[in-house]
């Protein structure tokens, strides 16, 4: 049975997706609204099929504008964070190229960013500015890559000054992989649902489906904003400090989370 379980999750996967692509290509095209709370209904089914059960602790985003700031550990974060709160991802310009994902990125509004031009850069703030004035909720991996799941990389800073945006908050986000089959999640096992380094996707993808049913925390920090002392740097700093905090606590001292 652990042989056939990845196919027919990913058949599963593309009976539900393939017909609602069309819907949510519509939805964004005459419905802005529905569009934003279609992928959030959609990633809850979708979480079902892989058998990622989600455990949220503190206060889950519930409407923008709101920029939500979180270490990146795996392809599954976009499933999690998705079935949370309707909501949409700042991406690297590589994801819009990819196929069949890269359509499911652009039906979900994300973002794409070209990392390596200053000036393209400044092009995706000013658009995510305007999506955060509409009320959007925009999720930034601000590690700026994805990590092994266990540590936290140092936060970018480039994109927190959007909070300058009225009413704009940013909340710091933890995910932590912390369970497998009910267990705590190993050291060995965790490259299996942490994608990072050169690893190839759909190896990866049909790797995690095989390995079973994981458990997933996801931690919402109190929302910061910009004010008195705190500039960009060091909004990202804080924001760092609270998911590399949130993410110990979540491996080692779970009942502390709560």
């Amino acid at each position: 049975m652990s042989r056939l379980r990845p196919w027919v999750a990913l058949i599963l996967f593309l009976a539900l997706t393939l017909p609602l692509m069309p819907l949510q290509q519509f939805f964004v095209w005459i419905w802005p609204r529905m569009a934003r709370v279609l992928p959030m209904h959609y990633h809850r089914l979708v979480r079902r099929i892989l058998d990622v059960r989600v455990e949220v602790v503190g206060a889950a985003p519930g409407q923008g504008p709101l920029l939500i700031a979180s270490n990146h550990v795996s392809w599954l974060d976009i499933v999690v964070l998705s079935s949370v709160a309707p909501l949409s991802f700042i991406a690297k310009k590589e994801v819009g190229s990819w196929p069949f994902f890269g359509s499911l990125a652009r039906l979900q509004r994300t973002i794409f960013v070209d990392r390596n031009r200053r000036h393209a850069t400044g092009g995706s703030r000013d658009e995510l500015r305007q999506r955060l004035e509409a009320g959007d909720i925009m999720v930034l991996f601000a590690e700026g890559t994805s990590g092994d799941g266990r540590s936290v990389l140092p936060f970018k800073s480039s994109f927190f000054g959007v909070a300058e945006v009225p009413e704009v908050l940013v909340q710091p986000v933890t995910l932590a992989y912390r369970g497998h089959r009910n267990l705590p999640m190993t050291r060995r096992l965790l490259p299996a649902y942490a994608w990072y380094g050169d690893m190839d996707l759909t190896p990866h993808l049909l790797g995690a489906l095989r390995a079973g049913p994981i458990e997933v925390v996801v931690i919402c920090h109190p929302p910061l904003s910009l004010g008195g002392e705190l500039n960009r740097k060091g909004l990202a700093r804080h924001a760092e400090e609270q998911v590399r905090r949130g993410l110990a606590l979540a491996l080692h001292h779970p009942s502390k989370i709560r």
